[in-house]
């Protein structure tokens, strides 16, 4: 039971973020995201950066967001996150609603067209390499702290010549 909560605490910190009805066709969006698939989240914004292409704006702020909330989870859990560590362990694209239009034709008719939408969906997560450096280090952390706790408890029974403080015996009824 030990060996289920310490790789508990050594799991990799992830996060996703989503944006939901993007004005913009599924398959031009999952052509961008096709790119930065499994790429470190730092060189996957470089390379969204120079992609010339309109979906890349749109998946670079989903992926930015990615990461704020990978930083806002670490420190929520008190972990620290070293956001060079991350990858881009998911991302994909789901086609959204369409926009069902009316176009004038001739002869008084009208021709429907749609308007596209879709989901972009990206999810970073902390290498399981850098997870098991970052828990260590916690560990090692907590045990230096201990060890200035423990000298300073002998240095306080040292100056008072007692362990804990003297409790007055409780009065009987």
């Amino acid at each position: 039971m030990a060996t289920e909560q310490h790789s508990h605490a050594a799991s990799p910190i992830e996060a996703h973020a989503m944006a939901r009805h993007v004005r913009m066709s599924p398959q031009k969006v999952r052509l961008v995201v096709d790119l930065i698939r499994g790429q470190r989240a730092e060189n996957a914004l470089q390379i969204l950066r120079y992609t010339k292409k309109r979906a890349s704006r749109d998946v670079e702020k989903v992926l930015r967001s990615a990461i704020a909330n990978a930083e806002r989870k670490a420190e929520d859990a008190g972990a620290s996150l070293d956001v060079d560590e991350l990858f881009v362990a998911r991302c994909f694209v789901n086609e959204g609603s369409r926009w069902k239009r009316l176009r004038p034709a001739p002869m008084g008719r009208a021709f429907r067209y749609q308007k596209r939408t879709c989901h972009i969906v990206v999810g970073v997560a902390e290498h399981h390499v850098a997870a098991k450096e970052r828990v260590a280090a916690a560990v090692a952390e907590a045990e230096s702290e201990k060890g200035v706790r423990g000298a300073v408890k002998k240095a306080r029974k040292a100056i008072t010549g007692r362990a804990k403080p003297v409790r007055k015996p409780k009065k009987e009824k």
